[in-house]
């Protein structure tokens, strides 16, 4: 259960209400999870909604990779609400369920395709050794351009923001998804 209930549209403030209304009418159609917690400060959610719809619909990253992105980062910070609304995207993007299956059982993914390989490869290394070395750089710029580095370090930090928020609120899963994830690191 969230420690901070999600403000409702019965009980918006002035400051709430056009902040709550762009998000309602963007792509994501709703105020869930997250950015119903942000909303007790609309400066804030104004800030990193925009933001996250920058990284979720507006970047370079093609949607597959970014989803492995967001799937990993929910993966690592075991943040069961982003893991939940995530899935089905991944899926849907293209990710094979194999991938999927093995991030989340914290398994060596069978990637067939390099950029999968590569991206992973960043998330797991930036968080593991908090650095990027040289040639794991140098192979996703190949792959992605730099500009596309950079979207993929935008994608990870947001979703960092994202996955924080759903722990210390304690986010619970949407409505009617079996979790997946441990509760708990091993």
């Amino acid at each position: 259960m969230n420690r901070l209930p999600p403000v409702t549209p019965e009980t918006l403030t002035e400051a709430q209400r056009p902040v709550f209304d762009a998000i309602a009418t963007g792509p994501r159609k709703g105020v869930r999870g997250p950015l119903a917690i942000w909303l007790h400060r609309p400066e804030l959610a104004q800030a990193a909604q925009a933001l996250g719809q920058y990284c979720r619909y507006d970047s370079s990253v093609p949607a597959r990779l970014s989803e492995l992105v967001i799937l990993s980062m929910g993966r690592h910070w075991l943040a069961e609400y982003e893991w939940a609304a995530h899935k089905p995207f991944a899926l849907q993007a293209g990710l094979s369920e194999a991938v999927i299956d093995a991030i989340r059982d914290d398994r060596d993914p069978p990637f067939e395709r390099e950029d999968e390989r590569l991206v992973h490869r960043f998330v797991r290394t930036l968080h593991a050794e908090r650095a990027i070395p040289d040639d794991l750089y140098q192979a996703l710029a190949a792959t992605l351009g730099e500009t596309g580095v950079v979207d993929l370090v935008g994608i990870a930090g947001y979703y960092t923001l994202i996955s924080m928020t759903i722990k210390v609120f304690e986010v619970p899963p949407p409505a009617g998804v079996a979790p997946e994830l441990p509760t708990r690191l091993a």
